[in-house]
């Protein structure tokens, strides 16, 4: 039964994800980000829907308090799944996203990772991919979005543990924005293949503030996530709805 819910859910998400296409040639045309951003959250919205109804799939937040919805913030997240980079757009509207270039080339995806927009990089670029995403990253800021950047810089296993890559360390130093830290055990429950039901929990942690030096603040929020992405891996899973 679980691999049937699994599947009945791809299915219903491709043709969710094929239905906003329509939406492309208008929103192209009227080139109004933010029209942009309620549209991905409109999609986004009706995926976390189909997963609730279908998987049995459930969200609880701890530490709400930190979510630092009043100005703009560094989000600094662990990485395990696709569920977080769709649930992030409800989670923190009008989110900026840190993701690599070739996620672009997916029809309909790619089309509003592009225009909403995110910041795409290119991880064969060096130095000159670095200088793109600050500079990015400041015109978003300037616009009152909070930046998310994802460290490890790919999806991790549970389990398992990765260095985190200097983006986080050029993102803090040259904007000047506090770091609120959030980890989650999305991975638990929507892995590659197989995805089932119970409670994802993402947990906000105080914001570390700006100014502090960059190595000790990256350790620090290595550390966090490390630590509490332990704690989550042995939560009991919750059994999907009836």
């Amino acid at each position: 039964m679980l691999i049937v819910r699994s599947r009945l859910f791809d299915v219903l998400f491709g043709l969710w994800t094929l239905l906003q296409s329509p939406f492309i040639p208008a929103l192209a045309l009227l080139q109004r980000p933010g029209l942009t951003r309620a549209a991905i959250r409109f999609w986004t919205g009706g995926v976390l829907g189909l997963s609730h109804r279908i998987l049995g799939l459930r969200l609880q937040e701890e530490g709400i308090e930190n979510k630092h919805l009043e100005a703009p913030c560094i989000y600094v997240c662990n990485h395990q799944s696709t569920w977080e980079t769709l649930a992030f757009n409800q989670l923190v509207p009008d989110i900026c996203i840190v993701a690599k270039q070739e996620l672009r080339k997916i029809p309909v995806f790619g089309w509003f990772l592009g225009h909403a927009p995110m910041i795409l990089i290119d991880r064969s670029g060096g130095g000159r991919a670095m200088a793109a995403m600050i500079s990015d990253a400041r015109r978003e800021v300037a616009r009152g979005r909070s930046i998310l950047i994802f460290p490890e810089g790919t999806r991790v296993g549970v389990d398992e543990q990765r260095k985190f890559q200097p983006g986080l360390i050029a993102l803090y130093r040259k904007l000047d924005l506090p770091v609120v830290p959030v980890v989650h055990n999305a991975g638990r429950f929507w892995g590659k293949g197989t995805k089932t039901g119970g409670t994802i929990t993402v947990s906000y942690f105080p914001p570390i503030p700006a100014g502090l030096p960059a190595a000790e603040v990256m350790a620090q929020v290595e550390a966090l996530l490390n630590t509490e992405k332990a704690r989550l891996a042995r939560t009991e899973a919750c059994p999907p709805a009836p």
